[in-house]
């Protein structure tokens, strides 16, 4: 049992594992150490949902292991402010047509919103202020910026000098030829205000200049066509933007990146960057873990173009800002469907961490315990509380507030609550879940998901249902309980466990002769009849 504990790096989550690895990787290059930087990309393109955020609390929760393991760390959030509007996302209000403004960088698009500087400073804005909320630490920096500063501008003479090498190289990883053809380079067209459709087809280093023709491309299946101009654009100018292809490389140049994460479906582009990095700028790339997407409630890739989003905001309408931190740390790898439905269980599961970590709970595996405290205290950024918070299953509350009165939904909720013995007095923190909860359960909620029993198991259920059509009191129906579970060989223990896992989704619960009580007959029938 010691051993085990041993061998546990930092907190014993895989964000120590990941710190742990980029430092020996960062020793190995012989690198400082003073310093170790972490950066996550933030798409400004589109309303930004929780797979978007994902990224960026990932990264802050690599910043928080490499400080864990005794290094100082910082957490740059990137803005790709000056990538062309691709496509017109879903999920806009009818009246905003962004129609004309495609092929235009989105900093560059008037906000239809009338709230920020640009279309591109407000989607931007939405992915900032969901971190803000969640409490997570970074340095904001911004391409649009970068560029006008001429921060890159070392880094796009040395990839436009060997443009040639480099368009070879994007071939023989990838098989496109596109940069055999044209520099790796976009300027913003001086005459249509464009940026991918034009061509840039000249470097000279003794003007810094760019020459580039106004020729058109294909964005997301659609040809849009350029307005024909030829001209040169400066590299200090701040009128173009290096592709994707090299961009990357020349980030982490430029910010001194030693980490940063990327899903599967940039991969091609990584592995290009990695060389650029290593090969042509003499910079190391970033130590990289591959993250699975998540995906939405039908199983596809979370789209930003497609609409249907889980946007943090809409998140924090109906689940603590615990319940999405726990989402994004629980794991990295594996795929998962982000769906308002599922919030009740990262609340409740919070609880459940919470208890663990507090004694509450019992665990099997001391290494598993010392985990679970890990994930806990990532979850709290590292300051978890003296004591537990007031923890009553989730769906219990949605289920109350679903059915409370309009006019006195939150004091009826408390009055049942007490009634069932699940509290005492309410804290702040419960009525603010009451009121997430019946957020929930009056806009997104559903049921829980039925379980799968065994033949024992759905004759007791069988059995208590039948039962239930005689109950006068609620001190019956919890008699009835006790009887019908010995009756079937099973511990008491075990059948409530069994009732709550039907009724809310939940291991626990409040007490069920009440509750079954006040759903009424017909009501509690019908949800005993949610089983496998």
């Amino acid at each position: 049992m010691p051993s085990e504990t041993k061998a546990v790096i930092g907190r014993g989550t895989w964000m120590d594992k990941v710190a742990h690895d980029v430092l020996v990787r960062e020793r190995g290059l012989g690198r400082s150490l003073s310093m170790v930087r972490v950066e996550s990309g933030l798409g400004a393109s589109g309303i930004p949902h929780v797979g978007n955020l994902s990224d960026c609390v990932r990264a802050f929760g690599i910043k928080l292991a490499l400080e864990v393991q005794g290094v100082r760390s910082e957490h740059i959030a990137f803005t790709d402010d000056m990538d062309g509007l691709r496509k017109v996302p879903a999920g806009l209000p009818d009246s905003v047509d962004l129609t004309k403004y495609i092929g235009h960088p989105v900093s560059r698009i008037p906000d239809p919103f009338s709230c920020h500087d640009s279309y591109g400073g407000h989607m931007g804005f939405l992915l900032l202020d969901a971190m803000d909320k969640l409490g997570v630490e970074y340095v904001h920096e911004s391409a649009t910026e970068n560029y006008r500063r001429n921060r890159f501008a070392r880094q796009v003479r040395a990839i436009l000098a060997r443009s040639e090498e480099i368009g070879a190289k994007i071939r023989e990883l990838t098989g496109q030829e596109k940069y055999e053809e044209a520099l790796p380079f976009f300027p913003i067209c001086a005459e249509c205000g464009r940026i991918y459709t034009t061509k840039a087809v000249s470097y000279d280093a003794r003007t810094d200049g760019v020459g580039y023709r106004c020729e058109g491309a294909e964005l997301r299946g659609r040809r849009l066509e350029g307005c024909g101009y030829e001209g040169e654009a400066k590299v200090t100018s701040g009128e173009g933007k290096m592709s994707w292809k090299v961009e990357f490389a020349a980030r982490w140049s430029a910010l001194d990146i030693r980490y940063e994460a990327y899903g599967k479906e940039l991969a091609d582009s990584v592995r290009i960057n990695d060389w650029v990095s290593d090969e042509i700028l003499g910079f190391p790339h970033p130590y990289h873990v591959k993250w699975e997407l998540l995906l939405d409630r039908s199983g596809k890739k979370i789209s930003k173009s497609e609409g249907g989003l889980v946007t943090p905001q809409t998140w924090f309408r109906y689940g603590t800002k615990e319940s999405l931190v726990l989402l994004m740390f629980k794991r990295i790898v594996g795929a998962r469907k982000v769906s308002i439905e599922e919030i009740p269980k990262y609340m409740d599961e919070f609880d459940w961490l919470e208890d663990v970590y507090h004694g509450k709970a019992r665990v099997d595996s001391e290494g598993k315990l010392v985990k679970l405290k890990g994930l806990y205290e990532y979850v709290t950024y590292l300051k978890p509380p003296a004591a537990p918070s007031q923890h009553v299953p989730f769906r219990l509350l949605a289920e109350l507030a679903g059915v409370a009165p309009k006019d006195a939904w939150q004091d009826y909720v408390v009055a049942r609550l007490k009634a069932y013995r699940a509290i005492s007095e309410p804290t702040p923190g419960l009525l603010l879940r009451i009121e997430m909860a019946r957020n929930w359960a009056t806009t997104a909620g559903g049921r829980p998901a039925p379980v799968k029993l065994t033949a024992e198991q759905r004759a007791a259920v069988d059995d208590l249902a039948g039962r239930l059509a005689a109950a006068d009191s609620a001190d019956y129906i919890q008699n009835q309980i006790f009887e019908v579970g010995r009756a079937h060989g099973m511990q008491p223990s075990e059948f409530f466990r069994l009732l709550y896992a039907i009724l809310l989704g939940s291991e626990k619960g409040p007490r069920l002769g009440p509750y079954l009580y006040d759903m009424g007959v017909e009501t509690a029938v019908k949800a005993l009849s949610r089983k496998g």
